[in-house]
């Protein structure tokens, strides 16, 4: 084997420092402090080499399991898109306000793209005809951009990030399905190797289409979404979404609450009417208190889309609504939830000795037209408007407690079937039909530089930054005191390289030559997070023993030059499989 020159810090840019240091410091700072990235402008960062590295790691693991599971082909699109091409697939206005947009000197309007569906769609269908061409899976590791209103915690939430993107495409609803669940087998695969605990979670499929989702969810302290999972099952679920079970009974005197609002267009008034308290879910005997805050909005969109959300005084827009010059609305729609009498809708309609507007708005002329939504479906299933909480029983087996977590979404996958296809035209035909059909189609994204950010906030202590070993900036530096001299960190490197560096090069070293105390040198190396560290000290004169220390491991021994490679082998195979 021929051994290429030693790796050093002293010929890589680590610029330290950059944020003053604390005791409640999170990853993000870390990542700062330890020389892995610097802030450029609001919710845009430069990834320095440290970062430049680790972000290499990321993508290798994740390129490799898309190639290698998947059959996936590379490539890269461009950043800029149409409005026109989103105006056609009908995306453009709810996200607007998300995009950054621009125009050319012909005034041709362009945007920077969020995500790639339209262009991958309409490059496909300008190019692929028949269904002897399918399945087709494309993926790229690109650069997107979203004008977020509040970026916050660096890379979780950023205006520019990078991402894995996977789109598929299909002859049938049935195939398409199938490359679905090949896709979630591949993203645990994944996960797993990059050792973080995702839980996968059935969520919305939201603006971006489709009937089939999951997000892969890292919990975390950070998070900006509540997932529920269960003790007992594998039901795992957004909080957006999740249902409990709701007894049928009402709760014995129970007083009624109603939380308030209206459409955005100011048509629809809205009165949410919930129990002040209730059965626990699943519980024979608990009852649970409940205000305005425990109620679902996303329960409540799901009957009213265009539901205005995030206002407090919500008595305004009513009065502005009903009011005589200002009028917009035109019916007031009461949603009682499932814990609540069927018997209260009557009552509701009728308005017997229960105010359906705010105290102070008199009752508008013409009258609005009222109407009640209190479940529905074949088998009239009651709705559940109030949000689920810990401990609230399981609504797919019998026995499961629920636990509800924030987490951070690190991945989401969609089945999107023609949502993208239909419109934009990418068909195909199947004999002995001449008529193309629209292919079937699933996205599925990672979040590359979010992950980055993910890990150095989920495994990171108070010494410092914590990679797994799949994407650790080095698997092991080798550092040596001043007094050792050149010679002496070249045998430890060569040594340990020599044994270790063939493994599909996936263990790295790499010398910390910096002119820099000892003492400094390994808290330097605690901040950065590199998984092995081997060091030159005292012991290394008398009889050429080095200490070897892994935090993730938390071991610290005393190792021979000639027992080295088994040693750093065998801890290296436990970070592997830890």
């Amino acid at each position: 084997m021929v051994l290429q020159a030693a790796a050093r810090l002293s010929k890589l840019w680590v610029p330290n420092g950059g944020i003053a240091a604390t005791a409640a410091e999170d990853g993000h700072s870390k990542l700062i402090r330890a020389g892995f990235l610097r802030q450029s402008h609001s919710g845009i960062f430069h990834l320095l080499p440290l970062g430049r590295r680790v972000q290499d790691k990321v993508e290798g693991v994740v390129s490799r399991h898309m190639e290698e599971s998947l059959s996936a082909s590379r490539v890269s699109l461009s950043s800029i898109s149409t409005e026109a091409l989103w105006e056609k697939s009908g995306r453009l206005h709810n996200v607007a306000s998300e995009l950054f947009r621009f125009s050319d000197r012909k005034d041709v309007a362009y945007l920077l793209s969020p995500t790639h569906e339209e262009e991958i769609t309409a490059l496909v269908a300008r190019t692929v005809k028949s269904y002897k061409e399918l399945p087709l899976r494309l993926y790229q590791i690109t650069r997107k951009y979203r004008d977020e209103f509040r970026p916050r915690h660096g890379l979780l939430r950023g205006r520019e990030f990078t991402m894995k993107d996977l789109y598929t495409f299909d002859k049938s609803l049935d195939s398409a399905t199938e490359t679905y669940h090949s896709v979630r087998t591949a993203y645990s695969k994944i996960f797993s190797e990059l050792k973080l605990p995702v839980l996968a979670a059935k969520a919305s499929s939201g603006d971006m289409g489709g009937d089939l989702s999951h997000e892969y969810h890292l919990p975390m302290s950070l998070g900006e979404d509540q997932v529920v999972s269960c003790s007992e099952c594998d039901y795992a679920i957004n909080e957006e979404i999740a249902k409990v079970r709701v007894r049928e009974e009402a709760t014995p005197g129970a007083q009624l609450g109603i939380w308030r609002g209206i459409s955005k267009d100011g048509s629809t008034l809205v009165n949410v009417w919930y129990p002040r308290s209730a059965w626990q879910p699943g519980s024979a005997d608990e009852i649970r208190d409940y205000a305005d805050k425990d109620i679902n909005i996303s329960a409540v969109r799901s009957i009213v889309p265009d539901l205005v959300v995030g206002v407090e005084d919500i008595q305004s827009l009513w009065s502005a609504a009903l009011g005589s010059e200002t009028r917009t609305a035109n019916r007031l729609l009461n949603i009682v939830d499932g814990r609540l009498p069927l018997s209260l809708s009557d009552d509701i309609v009728g308005e017997s000795g229960m105010s359906a507007r705010p105290e102070g708005l008199n009752s508008p002329e013409p009258p609005l037209a009222v109407s009640v939504h209190a479940g529905g479906g074949q088998d009239f299933e009651p709705l559940n408007l109030l949000r689920v909480r810990d401990g609230d029983r399981c609504s797919q087996c019998s026995s499961g407690i629920l636990n509800v977590r924030r987490a951070m979404e690190l991945g989401h996958t969609f089945l999107l079937g023609t949502r993208y296809s239909e419109p934009l035209n990418a068909k195909i035909t199947i004999p002995p039909s001449t008529s193309g059909i629209p292919m079937q189609m699933g996205c599925y994204g990672i979040g590359i530089s979010r992950i980055i950010g993910a890990v150095a906030e989920h495994l990171a202590d108070r010494r410092g930054l914590n990679w797994p070993i799949a994407i650790a900036p080095y698997s092991c530096v080798i550092v040596p005191g001043r007094e050792r001299d050149e010679g002496d960190a070249l045998e430890v490197y060569r040594t340990v390289i020599g044994d270790l560096g063939t493994m599909e090069g996936q263990f790295d070293a790499i010398i910390d030559d910096r002119r820099a105390t000892l003492p400094w040198k390994l808290t330097d190396a605690d901040l950065i997070g590199f998984p092995l560290i081997v060091v030159l000290g005292r012991e290394w004169r008398t009889g050429k023993r080095v200490e070897v220390q892994c935090r993730p491991l938390r071991i610290r021994e005393a190792v021979t030059i000639s027992d080295l490679p088994q040693f750093i082998r065998h801890l290296y195979t436990q970070l592997c499989d830890i």
